[in-house]
């Protein structure tokens, strides 16, 4: 069995990784993190929650532990996995970290940016705007970047960020190690991965868009106007975190309000909130505050909470890969979660679609 000792991993990591309780490297940390650490450039693919992140923070702290001069650049597509990442880094550095770190992403203060950034930061975890603002400003420096990671190709492709990583890697050396993580692998990603990665190991973990194997998925077919009695029947009957998911930005304020007013401990995500609320409702929801996220998809890739119990796809996404990633929000790091869809009459045809491509296994 692979083990963590066998990567040769500074004894501060090791100890890190123990004390939050991270004990078996995941198929896509035991074959990432010896390529990465033989300074080889990766294109990996797999599925949400397989532990991508640790996968690339292991080797970039190695690497950064042990070459002075280097600094290294994330790029994710949301700001909340930005956050994200930066919260797993700071459990791995622990309390004392012996390199800085900048958060640049839309929502928050320039002034406090640039106090971070004057600060010589080791490490830069950012979205492609807001790290472009700062490169404009001339604020930060990719001269010296010897480590970039793209964590969510596909879904920064998705957003339309290709002409932005292409601005940003003009600013980045040739001469650096290039990690490209996604969850799906289109022809667009290895477009992207031939201009930016040199001579890249391939790495395919559960390529096909399939949910992890202890989520218990559960549909039930329902008129539209019966959904919400049928939802307030289902929260009654649960128990622990809950995260509700719909299309719209409107439906999810609606939806939060709803259940407000029906007494439950609610709160709503989307992407017309600013940073500040949207940091202090996922916060909320962390330490379990509010027991119920009403979310679009802003979430369904960048939260990270192991405590989700229960995903509720009140409205139906809109493709398989939506529906991998929005149930992917429980059964996180080997848990046992439950999923359920409300399918209404219209989506009947869309709903096949998905079923067929994850070859999900509905229970009674």
């Amino acid at each position: 069995m692979t083990t963590f000792q066998s990567f040769n991993l500074p004894s501060f990591l090791l100890q890190s990784l123990e004390r939050i309780k991270i004990k078996t490297p995941s198929p896509i940390q035991s074959k990432a993190i010896p390529m990465a650490m033989e300074g080889h450039d990766l294109l990996a693919s797999s599925q949400t929650g397989s532990g991508k992140t640790i996968a690339y923070l292991l080797p970039m702290i190695t690497t950064l532990n042990t070459s002075q001069g280097r600094t290294a650049l994330i790029l994710t597509p949301t700001r909340e996995l930005a956050i994200q990442v930066k919260d797993s880094l700071i459990q791995l550095m622990g309390k004392n970290p012996s390199f800085k770190m900048a958060l640049l992403i839309g929502g928050q203060s320039m002034g406090q940016q640039f106090a971070q950034l004057k600060a010589n930061p080791r490490v830069v975890i950012g979205t492609p705007g807001r790290i472009i603002d700062h490169l404009k400003r001339n604020s930060l420096k990719l001269n010296k970047t010897g480590f970039l990671v793209l964590d969510e190709t596909d879904r920064m492709l998705d957003m339309g960020f290709s002409q932005q990583l292409d601005v940003i890697v003009k600013f980045l050396p040739s001469e650096r190690q290039t990690l490209m993580f996604s969850a799906t692998m289109p022809s667009n990603i290895i477009k992207l991965a031939n201009k930016y990665l040199n001579n890249p190991q391939r790495i395919s973990v559960d390529l096909k868009a399939q949910p992890a194997p202890k989520i218990k998925q559960r549909a039930i077919y329902i008129k539209s106007t019966e959904k919400f009695p049928q939802l307030l029947k289902e929260l009654n009957e649960r128990e622990g975190s809950i995260v509700i998911f719909v299309k719209t930005k409107r439906g999810a304020e609606k939806l939060a309000k709803q259940l407000q007013a029906q007494n439950h401990n609610t709160d709503a995500i989307h992407g017309d909130l600013n940073q500040n609320k949207r940091t202090r409702a996922i916060e909320e929801f962390r330490k379990q505050k509010s027991r119920i996220m009403v979310a679009t998809d802003i979430i369904a890739r960048g939260l990270d909470v192991p405590h989700i119990q229960h995903v509720i796809n009140y409205d139906l996404p809109s493709c398989a890969e939506d529906y991998t990633h929005r149930i992917g929000r429980t059964g996180r790091a080997g848990a046992h979660g439950h999923a359920l869809t409300l399918i209404s009459p219209d989506d009947s045809r869309k709903w096949k679609s998905i079923l067929k491509t994850t070859g999900a296994q509905m229970s009674a």
